[in-house]
């Protein structure tokens, strides 16, 4: 019985495997272009990076967006200004507490409406303490994209703490809707300022574990120093903001440098970076942490008594206008513009999300590096995908 004949369509490249030629120099000149996400953990969300490689150097990465759109601007234009604040915890959503700041400032410079000195200080103690949980959340991810598993088990450990002291105050562990327009939902609970000072002895104690873990090790250090450079001259020149700028050696914070709210009552350092690589990305947020708490510190020690809201009507109707607010998210400057038609619902709304115009940056901080180094680039930047997408 005569033996069939192999399918040559199985291997499509057939006689021609080995042959050196044109064609086959040509072949290995090109660059090859490879989907990073969205799929892909390290991605940080539903992010596609479109890497153009040329062997394993990083010729230029595209980031693709859109996967997690939800038009949130456009949802705002047809809800009232009440039900929008709890809306923007969406956004940012491990950093819900600094959305509705936002929100709530832009609201409340359109009605020129005066908040309560104690909502103020409570204000500033929940937004940095959601801080805080936010950089400990980046910590532990970035520590186990570069394959340390212990510092990803001690952030979590670290931010159930605080996660356990917004439930205690706000009922909720994620999306808080705990701001309101004039001050904030309800006060204190008894008990809280305690256990609040009693957690950031704790955290001040455990700081020196991150350090340990990963500041002086080397294989962390080999994969961060000199790794995704950003240059201070081009993160300004494309309005990059928070601890992606400051490591670049830009001391630029709109707590310090235009201070909103009563932040300009506090006394904290703006830590700031040296050379603008991903080393120095987790320097300036191991930083913030500590400052984070020395402010809290100050609030807990000076907080005075009284109402925690101002009498503000049950229908908000701001006059024509429009209105501008912007805080320090954990993620760099987070903007609000508001234009009102003098209805209880706003005419036009527009979010500035920080981690949208860092992320143009993507493709500047990659050429030249490996494919490798994609991850700590990317896990560098601190992207949420809720703000950006939004």
């Amino acid at each position: 019985m005569a033996h069939a004949k192999p399918d040559e369509t199985i291997n499509p490249i057939g006689p021609q495997e080995h042959r050196e030629g044109p064609d086959a120099k040509e072949l290995k000149r090109r660059e090859l272009i490879v989907n990073m996400g969205p799929q892909h953990p390290s991605t940080h969300g539903v992010l596609r990076v479109i890497l153009e490689l040329e062997g394993e150097t990083v010729v230029n990465a595209t980031p693709v967006l859109g996967y997690l759109h939800r038009c949130f601007e456009k949802i705002c234009e047809s809800w009232t200004y009440v039900q929008i604040v709890p809306f923007c915890d969406r956004n940012d959503y491990v950093a819900a507490m600094l959305d509705e700041h936002a929100m709530c400032l832009a609201i409340e410079r359109l009605m020129d409406l005066e908040v309560p000195e104690r909502a103020e200080y409570i204000r500033v103690i929940v937004t940095e303490l959601n801080r805080i949980a936010s950089h400990l959340l980046w910590l532990g991810t970035f520590g186990l994209d570069l394959g340390a598993v212990t510092p990803f088990l001690y952030a979590f450990r670290d931010r159930e703490l605080i996660i356990d002291l917004f439930q205690r105050l706000t009922g909720a562990r994620l999306f808080y809707s705990y701001l309101r327009i004039g001050g904030v939902r309800n006060d204190l609970p008894d008990g809280f300022l305690k256990e609040l000072e009693d957690f950031l002895d704790y955290l001040d104690r455990v700081m020196g574990e991150y350090d340990a873990l990963l500041t002086n090790n080397p294989i962390f250090v080999a994969r961060t120093r000199g790794v995704g450079v950003l240059r201070p001259e081009d993160a300004l020149r494309s309005s990059a903001s928070g601890p992606f700028l400051r490591a670049s050696g830009v001391r630029w914070d709109l707590r310090k440098n235009r201070p909103y709210s009563i932040y300009n009552r506090f006394d904290f350092e703006v830590p700031v970076g040296t050379s603008g690589d991903c080393y120095d990305r987790y320097l300036v947020r191991l930083g913030e942490i500590r400052q984070s708490s020395r402010i809290i510190y100050q609030a807990l020690r000076d907080i005075p008594d009284g109402p925690v809201r101002a009498d503000v009507p049950k229908v908000i109707k701001p006059p024509e206008g429009r209105g501008y607010s912007r805080i320090e998210s954990p993620r760099g400057e987070l903007g609000v513009y508001l234009v009102s038609d003098g209805s209880a619902t706003p005419y036009r709304v527009y979010w500035r999300a920080p981690s949208f115009y860092n992320l143009q940056l993507l493709p500047a901080i990659s050429r030249g590096y490996r494919m490798a180094d994609m991850t700590a680039i990317i896990g560098s930047i601190d992207i949420v995908l809720g703000e950006i997408d939004r």
